[in-house]
């Protein structure tokens, strides 16, 4: 076009705002044309060429304050750079992608603060036919399990599943369940602490202690948050738990001391 272009026309043609036109030239991204005899600033195909190369750069993620070196870089540096800018893309990707990945597990509930195994677990209660409050609380066990004592979260879930295959067991701990609304004192505690201890000792390889963990000097506090957790809500549960470990500690099972 015979004089240039305007800043209005350039924007338009590269398909910006004037705004970022102006941004530019305050970055020195792109020099401003000499004002003809009218005042007005006119873009030649020049300008358009430069234009369209910040806009370029800028849309494909290279940070403007690195622009201007690019540009003028050599072709043997301007390569190297856009590789550069290549693998800072990529890592940027990736990271999108992780946070994709964590907004897809928000959406499906536990599976943002447990793996998979351990969601599989929480579903075969269900499946079972635990009520929802019982899910909730061992779904509330296994996070802080995996949180606090990570030395055995493992073997832990390899004892649930192993548990939940053992259709006597599984009756046993929804009694055991059912027990909250029992009195503390009730006889019938004792009498489902030593089934539900001589269950666990059917297999005592579960019950192995686990390497490093015991010898955490804060070992029965981590414990007694995982293991004892909602019992101040259920004092028969309280006192079940304790007879089950006391009956355990009694057969020499490992199990740290609060």
């Amino acid at each position: 076009m015979a004089g240039g272009l305007t800043i209005g026309q350039a924007a338009a043609f590269v398909d910006v705002t004037i705004k970022t036109v102006r941004h530019y030239h305050r970055l020195g991204l792109l020099a401003e044309p000499e004002r003809d005899g009218s005042g007005y600033r006119r873009y030649g195909s020049a300008d358009l060429l430069r234009l369209i190369q910040v806009r370029t750069l800028a849309g494909a993620g290279v940070p403007l304050a690195e622009i201007g070196d690019l540009l003028d870089a050599d072709p043997e540096r301007f390569a190297a750079a856009l590789d550069d800018v290549h693998r800072r893309l990529t890592e940027r990707i990736e990271d999108l992608v992780a946070r994709r990945d964590t907004l897809h597990r928000l959406a499906h509930g536990d599976r943002v603060l447990l793996p998979d195994r351990a969601c599989a677990v929480l579903e075969r209660l269900a499946g079972l036919g635990f009520t929802p409050d019982y899910v909730a609380g061992q779904r509330e066990a296994l996070v802080l399990a995996r949180a606090l004592v990570p030395e055995i979260f493992d073997s832990f879930l390899t004892r649930l599943e192993h548990l939940l295959d053992d259709p006597e067991h599984v009756e046993l701990t929804k009694r055991g369940w059912a027990a909250c609304s029992w009195d503390p004192d009730d006889p019938r505690i004792e009498e489902l602490a030593s089934a539900l201890s001589e269950k666990l000792l059917a297999d005592r390889a579960l019950l192995t202690k686990p390497a490093g963990f015991p010898s955490r000097s804060d070992a029965a506090s981590r414990y007694g948050l995982v293991n004892h957790h909602r019992e101040e809500e259920a004092p028969s549960i309280a006192r079940l738990n304790a007879l089950i470990e006391a009956n355990l500690r009694a057969a020499g099972i490992y199990v740290p001391r609060q």
